[in-house]
């Protein structure tokens, strides 16, 4: 998806909600200064006005500071748009490409590639800023048997 779109922006948004998991709305309200590099982490506003951290990757890191030297916002919302113009952005792609492309779909897939990869219901939760295990298992029902298999080991060798 990231290669279908051409601006440097829309690949830092598809790049970012890829590797965090973010919900539209803690995406689009993203600062400057909410951007710990260092780390790799995003302080957001979740459900119910709380705050927390979200985490992206390296690559992800590229492609935001390519947009930020590129836009350099003075201050409020790095994309330039809101909330709305960013859902538009995903329905065009998904136009484009004929594949689900949206805030909750990407959200959907952070946690089941999560889960595939071994990482257990509580770590995901806490990663995706969910609130409870049972929301999280929700999201990860399309783990099937087979990919836990290939995560298990003996208990007795």
């Amino acid at each position: 998806m990231i290669d279908q779109v051409e601006s440097v922006r829309d690949k830092a948004i598809i790049s970012l909600f890829a590797d965090s998991g973010l919900r539209l709305n803690e995406l689009a309200a993203i600062k400057s200064q909410d951007i710990a590099w260092d780390n790799r982490l995003i302080k957001v506003r979740c459900k119910g006005n709380k705050e927390a951290l979200a985490v992206f990757g390296k690559k992800t890191g590229i492609y935001l500071r390519q947009w930020l030297n590129e836009y350099n916002p003075k201050d409020g919302c790095i994309w330039g748009t809101n909330w709305y113009g960013i859902e538009e952005m995903l329905k065009q792609l998904k136009a484009k490409t004929g594949l689900p492309c949206n805030a909750h779909t990407f959200r959907r897939t952070f946690a089941s590639i999560l889960a595939k990869r071994g990482v257990d219901s509580l770590h995901i939760m806490r990663l995706g800023r969910w609130e409870s295990i049972s929301m999280v298992e929700r999201y990860t029902r399309s783990v099937r048997f087979e990919d836990s298999l290939k995560l298990y080991s003996p208990i007795v060798d």
